[in-house]
């Protein structure tokens, strides 16, 4: 019997990426994410290797999640891998300069985004008493660098709650995963820099980042190792990065 997989943030980047190999792999494919055009391209595509359903819907409306998650149709219904990967980051300032409403986008979709969606499914999980989940964090949530403030907080808020969930939903034989990546070549500068793809792209210059495939690769890892293990903490970096501030450039 074939296991659904529910992705967020799954237009583009990592979420893509990782719908694309779950897909392959022959997966039932939930994919979700705000652009509805990107989302119905993605269907199209993923729809050669397997049955893809796609739910339109911003993480951060509360009343959005529960209704798109509540009218999935019965064949998709039951979740089995839950995946959190959206998430973003705004700006790159001094605390003391910091926009407020980059800050509301970080907290929103970084952390309550990722504990609506998770409200939304576990309760299912917890009845069948199985189940898998795994959120997306950063090497941002274990380490925090100059500018990082609020992005950083986010994400060490990731981590936390990731441990937490991993404690707490123990006794439902429910296993919860964080992956932390660290550069990677994604839309994710452009976002911080509200467009600026020439600040965003020097980001990624004189080394090789890693890519959106890797993680993704990584995550199908995680998933597919036998119902007795859990991959519980794992942080990935290109081979040029030592820290969130430590990368050897050309």
């Amino acid at each position: 019997m074939k296991k659904t997989i529910l992705i967020t943030g799954a237009t583009s980047g990592i979420g893509k990426s990782t719908a694309q190999i779950f897909a392959r792999n022959h997966y039932k494919v939930i994919i979700c994410g705000r652009r509805k055009e990107r989302l119905t391209e993605l269907e199209k595509e993923l729809s050669e290797y397997t049955e893809v359903h796609s739910l339109a819907f911003d993480v951060r409306d509360k009343n959005a999640v529960f209704e798109s998650i509540n009218s999935l149709p019965e064949y998709f219904s039951e979740i089995d891998v839950l995946i959190n990967n959206a998430g973003n980051a705004h700006g790159l300032d001094p605390i003391q300069n910091g926009d407020v409403e980059d800050w509301d986008a970080m907290i929103d979709i970084n952390v309550k985004g990722l504990l609506y969606v998770s409200k939304a499914i576990i309760p299912q999980m917890t009845k069948r008493e199985s189940g898998h989940i795994i959120n997306i964090g950063s090497t941002a949530g274990k380490e925090v660098y100059a500018n990082g403030n609020v992005y950083c907080g986010s994400k060490h808020a990731v981590d936390a709650i990731t441990q937490g969930m991993r404690i707490d939903l123990n006794p439902y034989k429910i296993k919860v995963s964080g992956i932390h990546p660290g550069l990677v070549e994604t839309e994710f500068s452009e976002v911080r820099f509200k467009g600026d793809a020439e600040r965003a792209s020097n980001v990624y210059k004189g080394f090789d980042p890693l890519k959106a495939d890797d993680i993704a690769d990584i995550i199908h890892f995680v998933i597919s190792r036998p119902y007795h293990v859990n991959i519980a903490d794992l942080i990935v970096m290109p081979a040029a990065q030592a820290s969130s501030t430590i990368v050897k450039r050309d």
